[in-house]
């Protein structure tokens, strides 16, 4: 596509992720015209108003077919940031193609992925460009992962991932004025409960989540992870083919994966629904005399602290890809992430930021023709990863060039 003016319709575009997402593509000449629609027309308003005279706002009920069909008729591309996708990702994308409307979103669940992908035929059909998952995690994870594999001279294990390696200076909690995480709160207990896939000895099965799996990161050492949901097993291998191995893990302390385990027998077993738990889950941040409450959940928090204090480990950075192979016939482990992180304007690294900035980036992409394949695709198979990095560096705080001096390569 030309890099002609455009309409841009924002579905969510005033919440925690949205508010990025929105704010990094106003700016950029070819956008015309952004509608920053949202189920809370105030709040939505309210953005609009922060954002001038390029923005506008609608009150829209996602679940409202017509009235959504009708917004979307209208644009260009629709950027989708409401989740979660388990419940509004396929409904969404059908009537974005219906309405021959171009589609980017940061779909984070496994299971829609995989129904979102059927659609591919349907869009190629309509000349639509629909690319799911771009956010964080999937999104930069996928590009970081083929920047690793691109090391390698054959790959065999792949593992993408989120670390608890901060500095310090981020905000990951805190959402934008207005915003909220509701959605991705849920979506993260959809994904430690229940059954997720991942890929091993090269085929898709279904397992229980939160296994502990020790990763030899180079530079790092031995770090122990833990198994979640998440499409990049399920795309990643569509991309690479010879895969044999392919998780996504959180590298988090032992003591929250204490309290994930717990969360999940009480959704597994019946006791909490996926939303009771991510209210539960919501109102516990950082509030450890509620934690103790639970006298035996609170000895266990209590002990696995007192390990870390003592036996203290090195942490994966936020975001990573780690790729196990050959090169020049010999094994190899490559690790990649980045040096520094969107913040979207902010002082600080936010959730937010990680997030939204990566969709407005994917979005440039398409309006200068970088990304011109019609049909359903995760970003790895439409996406050049240097060309992104490329994009990402100068949206970072610190800023940095290109993808050579964003990129850490670790190599084992």
């Amino acid at each position: 596509m030309s890099k002609k003016k455009m309409r841009v319709v924002a579905l969510g575009g005033c919440g925690g992720m949205g508010q990025f997402a929105v704010r990094t593509a106003r700016p950029f000449d070819f956008v015309d015209e952004i509608v920053i629609a949202d189920i809370n027309g105030e709040r939505a308003r309210d953005f609009a108003e922060q954002c001038g005279s390029k923005a506008s706002s609608v009150e829209v009920n996602v679940e409202d077919k017509e009235a959504l069909r009708r917004l979307v008729s209208g644009a260009d591309v629709l950027l989708n940031m409401v989740g979660p996708y388990y419940q509004f990702g396929v409904p969404i994308l059908r009537t974005a193609i219906e309405a021959g409307c171009h589609y980017i979103d940061i779909n984070d669940d496994w299971e829609p992925t995989l129904d979102m992908l059927k659609l591919d035929e349907e869009a190629r059909q309509a000349g639509i460009t629909a690319i799911i998952g771009m956010g964080a995690s999937p999104g930069v994870s996928n590009l970081l992962a083929v920047k690793a594999m691109s090391l390698l001279d054959t790959i065999e294990d792949l593992v993408t991932g989120w670390g608890a390696g901060l500095t310090g200076d981020e905000d990951v909690e805190k959402p934008g004025e207005g915003g909220t995480f509701g959605a991705a709160i849920e979506h993260w207990v959809q994904q430690f409960t229940g059954k997720i896939r991942l890929l091993r000895n090269g085929e898709l099965v279904d397992v229980s989540p939160l296994e502990k799996i020790k990763l030899n990161y180079p530079g790092i050492g031995q770090v122990t992870t833990y198994t979640v949901g998440h499409p990049e097993p399920i795309t990643l291998p569509r991309f690479k083919p010879e895969i044999q191995n392919s998780c996504n893990v959180m590298d988090f302390p032992p003591q929250i994966i204490t309290v994930l385990r717990w969360l999940s027998e009480e959704v597994d077993s019946g006791r909490k629904t996926i939303r009771e738990a991510s209210d539960w889950l919501e109102s516990m941040t950082d509030d450890w005399s509620m934690r103790m409450y639970f006298s035996k959940l609170g000895l266990r928090i209590l002990l696995t602290s007192l390990r870390n204090v003592l036996s203290p480990k090195k942490n994966l950075s936020t975001l990573f890809a780690l790729a196990t192979g050959t090169r020049d016939g010999k094994q190899t482990t490559v690790g990649v992430t980045l040096s520094s992180w969107p913040t979207g304007g902010m002082e600080k690294m936010t959730m937010g930021a990680i997030t939204g900035v990566p969709v407005a980036l994917a979005l440039a992409m398409f309006a200068r023709g970088q990304i011109d394949r019609p049909g359903v695709s995760a970003p790895e198979n439409v996406i050049d990863p240097d060309a992104f990095f490329d994009e990402l560096a100068l949206c970072c705080t610190p800023t940095y060039a290109n993808a050579r001096e964003l990129l850490v390569i670790s190599i084992l």
